[in-house]
């Protein structure tokens, strides 16, 4: 098992993308807190000349022998599907890419590794409130959840129907997806993370029950996302918090720039907290 307390705490960074190497950066920055003990990605050329060449990673199943305290997936979800199980035996698991567990047989799969091995952890990320989503869901409280998201059209990098809707998107805003977040997890897999640690922390809900809007808007030079809570009440007269964050983004971007630091801080925070899956 993991050790929680270890000083310097040793980190492992799957993916190389934006985030992974601000987060690379940040973590060498503060030698005296954290030890990046190795990064992986899956075009290992992007890390020349960027990350010292003792700390590539050119093997996953070798993660072990690093002796990590803490692996953070900012990659994709396959490598989640594929090498989840593997992490948590290893060491703490920070999943960036939640939109995997939308799989019913994966999700079972990390719980129940993360029951006998090490903790799992999944950012806030953009979810503003999410700690209180989870409240309310432990004490059955939370009714209804609906999670927005808006971005440009170069911002998304969405599959199937989606694709193609995307591209029909020129001078107006457009709804691509409303519905339950458990199908839109596959055709925007780097996109709504948002959306699917909502529907973890919002457990008895879950991604049937939580519904997600993704929206291509060509004016916008930020990511948007509203998150909207129903609780206890009558029809006319309920429980509800309406909340909208802006976070500006560069062109193109999939991550807005205040997301990194929120990560960070979930990186941080990824300590201590015992076996089961937390929100950090």
């Amino acid at each position: 098992m993991a050790t929680t307390k270890c000083i310097p705490r040793r980190i492992g960074i799957v993916g190389f993308g934006s985030l992974g190497e601000y987060l690379y950066n940040e973590l060498q920055q503060r030698g005296k807190e954290y030890e990046v003990v190795f990064v992986w990605n899956r075009t290992a050329e992007k890390m020349k000349g960027k990350v010292l060449d003792h700390l590539i990673l050119q093997d996953l199943a070798e993660c072990g022998a690093r002796r990590p305290d803490l692996i953070v997936e900012v990659a994709h979800p396959s490598v989640t599907a594929q090498f989840g199980p593997l992490f948590i035996k290893t060491a703490d698991f920070l999943i960036g890419s939640p939109t995997a567990l939308s799989d019913p047989v994966i999700l079972q799969t990390i719980k129940t590794a993360a029951n006998s091995y090490n903790g799992v952890y999944i950012a806030i990320g953009a979810l503003w409130g999410g700690h209180d989503i989870q409240r309310m869901a432990d004490r059955g409280t939370l009714k209804g959840l609906k999670v927005t998201m808006k971005k440009h059209p170069s911002m998304l990098k969405v599959l199937g129907s989606l694709a193609e809707k995307n591209k029909e998107v020129k001078d107006t805003s457009a709804i691509l997806y409303e519905g339950p977040v458990r199908d839109l997890c596959p055709l925007a897999p780097n996109n709504v993370n948002t959306m699917a640690a909502a529907s973890i922390f919002a457990h008895n809900l879950g991604f049937d029950g939580v519904i997600g809007c993704l929206v291509s808007d060509p004016s916008l030079t930020c990511h948007i996302v509203e998150v909207e809570v129903t609780g206890p009440g009558t029809d006319d007269n309920h429980f509800t918090v309406h909340t909208v964050r802006t976070n500006p983004a560069s062109s193109g971007a999939v991550t807005g720039k205040q997301t990194y630091v929120s990560f960070f801080s979930s990186v941080t925070a990824a300590c201590g907290r015992g076996l089961g899956i937390h929100l950090c």
